[in-house]
């Protein structure tokens, strides 16, 4: 079942002091390209006057810039205009693939991984989740686990936490709640992955507007989306880029000696072409933005 798109406008304003000349950077900031995710109008720009070299990756559609900075202030500005094509159906028949008729991509994501050790959660994921339905409503068990045990709280985590850590401390952030669920997941052998967009209708007490890491698991032949920490909306979530976790999917990744300084984010509804504006919301529907 497909409703009328979902359009969205986003920005990503990221400053940065570079103290030594020839740093390189990687980023992930762009929307994704995919048949259900339409870029309609984007623009990029940074304050120094470097070449911005992008690769798009064939199987994510996450799209990696690079640039070599000099000495001194770099800001990146990057907005977009995307419309989301959403893939609605019904959970309750949505089910499990069976390892044998799992596509050859997906296969990746049934494996642990740096901060998803899915293996060394085996024997608690079965304990609390083996023996229910093997479908949609099993893999939303395990995300409304996630978020009923894992208090959300800035600042509690940091780069090296991983899916144990936050299940020993019961607390981190949206990446840490996202590693714990495809832990679990890949535990009882659903493949999941770690995608990362923005935290569309998050409230605002939790801060100003930022990145987002989400869920999305293999089910019924497409990746689903849940989000484990519970703070945003679903149906709001622009695709970033996707991987087997944080590790492959970090919005900024910095070689040589740079002080980040400002980070501005900002997403809101625009009207169709019909001039109605369609806020998302959220929904009980299972939502795919993927086709494959």
């Amino acid at each position: 079942m497909d409703e009328a798109p979902v359009r969205l406008r986003y920005e990503v304003e990221l400053g940065y002091e570079v103290r030594t000349a020839g740093a390189d950077f990687i980023f992930n900031v762009q929307a994704a390209r995919t048949p259900r995710q339409q870029v309609l109008w984007e623009s990029l720009a940074a304050t120094q006057a470097v070449p911005l070299n992008e690769y798009q990756d064939p199987v994510t559609a996450g799209r990696f810039l690079r640039l070599r900075a000099g000495a001194g202030p770099l800001v990146l500005h990057y907005a977009a205009v995307v419309e989301l094509h959403h893939h609605r159906t019904s959970p309750a028949g949505v089910p499990e693939i069976w390892i044998p008729d799992l596509p050859g991509p997906v296969l990746p994501y049934l494996y642990p991984s740096r901060y998803c050790e899915s293996d060394k959660l085996n024997a608690f994921a079965m304990s609390q989740f083996g023996a229910l339905w093997q479908g949609y409503a099993r893999v939303q068990a395990i995300s409304d686990w996630v978020q009923d045990n894992v208090r959300f709280e800035s600042g509690s985590s940091t780069g090296t936490t991983g899916a144990i850590d936050t299940l020993v401390q019961r607390r981190g952030v949206c990446r840490d709640c996202a590693h714990l669920m495809i832990a679990l997941c890949r535990a009882v052998n659903i493949p999941a992955r770690f995608t990362t967009g923005l935290d569309y209708g998050a409230d605002p007490a939790l801060g100003p507007t930022d990145f987002h890491a989400y869920v999305e698991a293999y089910l019924g032949g497409r990746w689903y989306i849940f989000d484990p920490s519970g703070t945003a909306i679903p149906m709001g979530f622009v695709r970033l880029t996707s991987g087997r976790d944080a590790a492959d999917s970090a919005y900024a990744s910095i070689f040589g000696d740079v002080q980040p300084v400002s980070r501005r984010l900002a997403i809101q509804p625009e009207p169709g072409e019909d001039g109605r504006v369609l806020e998302p919301y959220r929904t009980d529907d299972a939502l795919s933005t993927s086709d494959t």
